[in-house]
């Protein structure tokens, strides 16, 4: 392995982290305020707020990690971004699913809807944020140079 990438091998982790700390906030943040100016139980209408709360998250994700995290093997083509919209599509039926499930399955616990909804919400995102992290760094962003290298 060469020194850069020795370099910014752990380094990746911990900008992504940062900026999924940044997406966390837009995410949870659209969530609750939508379900401030129209609060809902129902699942078609979670799983909308969820879906807008999410690609809000997405795209400030796309902004920052393109700029930042993987700014040497970003090029902005089309190719990228088509990849990009398709893990975050992945992304966000994995977000949707597990937001869905435990929320549904916190409501039996008799936990007060707000709870249940943010501690849903929460795991939803770790889930995505990881799945994310894999499918941005070793299919969208992933360096020309590496993917041209012979094992």
């Amino acid at each position: 392995m060469e020194n850069s990438q020795k370099r910014k091998a752990p380094i990746q982790p911990l900008q992504f982290t940062l900026i999924g700390i940044s997406n966390a906030a837009v995410d949870i943040g659209s969530l609750n305020l939508l379900l401030l100016l129209s609060p809902t139980s129902h699942s078609g209408t979670l799983a909308l707020f969820n879906t807008i709360a999410y690609c809000l998250a997405i795209s400030n994700s796309y902004f920052w990690n393109s700029r930042i995290t993987f700014r040497h093997s970003a090029k902005g083509s089309r190719q990228q971004q088509f990849f990009f919209v398709l893990q975050g599509l992945f992304s966000l039926l994995i977000n949707n699913g597990v937001f869905l499930a435990f929320n549904l399955l916190l409501q039996f616990m008799e936990i007060s809807s707000w709870i249940s909804l943010n501690l849903s919400k929460g795991l939803a995102m770790f889930a995505s944020f990881a799945a994310s992290f894999f499918m941005i760094k070793y299919f969208v962003f992933r360096d020309q140079q590496n993917r041209n290298k012979k094992p």
